[in-house]
């Protein structure tokens, strides 16, 4: 009667092992498919703003579009995007390749969040909250004026995540993630008063 006991516990076990280690694949495989959804959406958007001649750069870990400082850049302590040097239209053509890419074949559903993200150099700010406000407000200057300006079928708040969650957030990072460490002239000044967009 043991003997059956312990046959029939092992088999009992034995099924809970396969199933659990069936669920595992599956998970790792939805994480890989996930991974290589967010690895299109970054492709694609680089190359259709190529395209549209506007050049951007993708993280070397494949989740962050980084917005060179001559695409679109901000003035020394101010957040709004300056109307010269066309930098308005191209963040509303950034906006545009960025909202046809994600609803492209519903691929929100694989991502959490997407960050628009705010940078100064590194001189200190005397706006109100110094470097950590001004630049999440130029995170959410970006966000506002995509809000702002895209078309009623384009708006980018509008969209959720898989868990129905706004899909957008903004973040602000200061002085800290620089992407010009040496910072002595205006030229390496500006090219961290930047805005990066983070996929997770």
């Amino acid at each position: 009667g043991l003997l059956v006991i312990f046959v029939l516990a092992s088999l009992a076990l034995i099924l809970e092992l396969t199933v659990t280690k069936f669920e595992v694949n599956d998970a790792i495989r939805e994480i890989a498919r996930a991974e290589q959804v967010r690895r299109d959406i970054l492709r694609e958007i680089e190359e259709d703003l190529r395209k549209r001649n506007i050049h951007v750069e993708i993280s070397d870990n494949h989740t962050v579009l980084r917005i060179p400082e001559n695409i679109l850049s901000f003035d020394n302590n101010e957040y709004r995007i300056p109307e010269s040097a066309g930098m308005e239209e191209t963040a509303l053509e950034i906006g545009h390749v960025l909202y046809a890419s994600i609803t492209k074949e519903a691929r929100w559903k694989y991502l959490d969040t997407i960050f628009i993200e705010g940078h100064t150099d590194r001189r200190p700010s005397p706006r109100h909250l110094g470097n950590w406000g001004l630049s999440t407000f130029r995170a959410i200057s970006v966000w506002n004026y995509w809000n702002e300006n895209l078309p009623e079928t384009m708006r980018l708040n509008e969209l959720k995540n898989h868990g129905g969650a706004p899909l957008f957030s903004v973040s602000g990072y200061g002085e800290t993630r620089p992407a010009q460490e040496i910072q002595e002239t205006e030229i390496d000044f500006q090219k961290n008063r930047r805005i990066d967009i983070r996929f997770t």
